[in-house]
């Protein structure tokens, strides 16, 4: 016997591992989140999977779309295509989906997602064929934003054989994109292998935007006998677009709500990442897989709207002299963001029993460290990364921000009859460390949690589950919020909530699927700025007690044995309780003495709803789809009528409508046309930097090839 393996079982022997027990057919790399209905069995909160046909259905332009078929998940638009995301759940903040923690096949996607969970890029959806969302119990093996949800998305496998996909639309605002697919699996070597490539571009949602993203994807597998295999996952992702940072005063908006003066405004990144994952069939009823991963991300931002609390002078350089002048007197403000990151995570899970109890166990261990370099060049010319001559101009920031976060978790299932029930724990531990190159200081922090959790699942019939469960929510600061400039620590505390969900999941005969929840989230600190993302000159701050309560409702029915195969689908939440609890004051300048305790959080509808309506006859097939947003503050101050500078007030609540026609000519070709925002609803989508509007009416056209 392999040492290594007499180790490990020997350690475990305890829990009477049942070796006649049914071997796993999950896949030896596959890190598991949702996965097989099995699994889904043992989760004790709120969980959603968005299926390949899902997804096909509707033509999903962006993440957001995709999302939104989801209760519970605000999903806000900004530049038209979903680049940078603004995911929110159950009523937190979406602002760059700081409070999600976003995963590719079970591993971070983020860039930096302890030391700066912000989401300046997203892959591109056409590489992924299926969407988990996980939210509240059942998050204490994934880390470490737990305090309200997470997504994964899952990468299209290797074919057993030789295949491909190609697939390309077009539309108005100028948009274009093409997709291949490829990939084969060697009988002879047991490697299977793929690649997807992926090309966008767009004119976004404003005027003088222009967006243009490639994302290549590649994932190899290598079966090394029965009891081991191993996968390599490696993406490239490149964007090279014109797109302001800055949204539109009120006066601009009212002359034109899709305006943008901000020509100069560039945004480049580029993302390498790659993670390998072996895994190992130690026993019948005991797998260990084990990852490394490591990501590559820049990101450079130029912006004459460096300050949107500036206007109208809102230029990096002071002699801009206003707006009028914007494009010929004003230099341009480089944030160059450099970021590395690395980790490794074995994770061991066992099947056996005590006693009459059967056993579900998974331990896992993460060392993960970040590296971050930022600057803040002052230039003449967009994208001139030297410094410029102006009054304003030079090297205006230059600091490393470091992470190195170890954790380790683990978690039960424990099964007697129709009771499972599931305590896990985690830890995190976490230190900062921050050095100002400019004035050559420097400072330190560091700060451990622990994050129990209980879930529990009562099996009514076999088609019939109750679930509840009650988990600490936890997420770091970012190293710029635990440290200041000068070094000095700022004791900004992490996020903590308490997490409390109770539900019903049903489906029966593949046709009838239904999952209803009450839940509760109450923060004994939430981190809430007072405008988002910077407005109005506001800093983040330890907000205190809020309070989320609510409930959400998923259904979908289909019936494929009908001539018209109809289907529908619901998802809808309503959020009565999001406020701010106990004495808090506003945190938006001149305001500071305003008293905001019970108003409303920002960004946090009390109700929305998607509801799908689909048929499919022989090759045709449409989908009609409405998706509805209530109303929402934009600040802690729930100001109703818009401000000058577009940066506060009430966002009104509406409805934009999706409409998909498909012609399937055989199991090959598929024709398809999309309207997006089918009634052309302007409406308002962000005011944090100011005034954004959502997505026009987009008209689409395109085909899919399958061989």
């Amino acid at each position: 016997m392999h040492p290594v393996k007499a180790i490990l079982l020997s350690v475990f022997s305890g829990l009477s591992i049942s070796q006649a027990a049914a071997a796993t057919t999950e896949d030896l790399t596959e890190i598991v989140v949702l996965g097989s209905r099995e699994r889904l069995e043992r989760v004790a909160g709120g969980a959603h999977v968005l299926t390949e046909q899902d997804l096909a259905d509707s033509r999903v332009l962006t993440i957001n779309e995709a999302l939104r078929k989801i209760p519970g998940v605000f999903a806000r638009d900004e530049e038209g295509l979903g680049l940078r995301p603004n995911i929110g759940i159950r009523g937190l903040n979406p602002t760059r989906s700081t409070k999600v923690l976003l995963l590719e096949d079970g591993l971070p996607l983020a860039f930096a997602p302890y030391g700066d969970n912000a989401s300046y890029f997203h892959p591109s959806i056409e590489r992924f064929n299926r969407i988990e969302v996980l939210k509240n119990s059942g998050q204490i093996a994934f880390g470490p934003q737990t305090v309200g949800g997470l997504v994964n998305y899952i990468s299209a496998d290797p074919p057993e054989s030789f295949a491909g996909r190609l697939a390309a639309r077009g539309g108005n605002r100028g948009y274009r994109d093409w997709q291949v697919a490829i990939g084969d699996t060697i009988a002879a070597t047991e490697t299977g292998w793929r690649i997807d490539a992926t090309r966008k571009q767009s004119a976004g949602s404003r005027e003088n935007i222009e967006l243009d993203v490639t994302d290549v994807g590649v994932k190899v597998r290598q079966e090394m006998g029965a009891e081991q295999s191993l996968t390599l996952r490696a993406s490239v992702y490149h964007e090279r677009s014109q797109v302001p940072y800055s949204g539109l005063t009120l006066a601009e908006f009212v002359a034109n709500p899709r305006a943008n003066a901000f020509v100069n405004d560039f945004f480049d990144s580029q993302r390498v990442a790659a993670a390998l994952t072996h895994g190992w069939q130690i026993a019948d009823d005991m797998a260990l897989r084990t990852s490394v991963y490591a990501t590559s991300f820049d990101r450079d931002w130029w912006r004459q709207s460096s300050s949107s609390t500036q206007r109208p002078n809102d230029a990096s350089d002071p002699a801009c002299l206003g707006m009028q002048n914007l494009n010929v007197g004003c230099g341009n403000e480089g944030r160059l963001r450099s970021y590395t990151t690395f980790g490794i995570e074995p994770r061991l899970s066992i099947d056996g029993s005590l006693g009459d109890h059967s056993l579900h166990t998974v331990v896992g261990l993460r060392h993960h460290r970040e590296h971050q370099h930022r600057q803040q060049v002052h230039g003449d010319t967009p994208r001139a990364r030297a410094a410029g001559t102006g009054p304003n101009a030079g090297l205006r920031e230059d600091n490393v921000r470091e992470v190195e976060a170890l954790s380790g978790f683990i978690e039960t299932s424990m099964t007697l009859e129709r009771w499972t029930i599931t305590p896990g724990v985690r830890i995190e531990s976490i230190r900062y460390t921050r050095s100002n190159r400019l004035s050559n200081q420097s400072g330190s922090s560091a700060l451990t949690q622990l994050v129990p959790g209980i879930g529990l699942t009562y099996k009514l019939t076999e088609s019939a589950m109750l679930f509840a469960g009650v988990h600490r929510g936890f997420a770091p600061p970012r190293v710029e919020d635990a440290i200041r400039v000068d070094g000095a620590s700022v004791e900004l505390e992490a996020e903590l909530s308490w997490n409390r969900e109770i539900g019903l999941r049903f489906e029966a005969e593949d046709r009838w699927r239904l999952e209803a929840s009450l839940f509760e989230m109450d923060f004994t600190n939430q981190i809430v700025p007072a405008s988002l993302a910077g407005g109005s000159g506001a800093t983040l701050t330890n907000a205190g007690r809020t309070l989320h309560r609510g409930a959400e409702v998923a259904a979908e029915w289909r019936d494929d044995g009908h001539a018209l195969a109809p289907h529908a689908r619901v998802a809808w939440t309503w959020l009565p309780v999001a406020r701010y609890v106990g004495t808090r004051y506003s945190a938006i300048p001149g305001n500071t003495h305003v008293n905001i305790s019970d108003n409303r959080l920002p960004y946090a509808a009390r109700q929305m709803a998607t509801v799908t309506l689909g048929l499919r006859h022989g090759p045709l097939a449409a989908q009609l789809e409405g998706t509805w947003t209530g109303a929402m503050y934009g600040d802690d101050l729930n100001t109703v009528a818009l401000t000058a500078d577009g940066q506060r007030g009430r966002l009104g609540g509406y409805v934009i409508a999706n409409l998909t026609l498909q012609y399937q000519r055989d199991e090959a070709l598929t024709l398809y046309a999309s309207a997006k925002n089918l009634f052309d609803r302007l409406y308002l989508g962000d005011l944090s930097r100011g005034i954004v509007v959502g997505p026009p009416r987009l008209l689409q056209a395109g085909f899919e090839y399958r061989y």
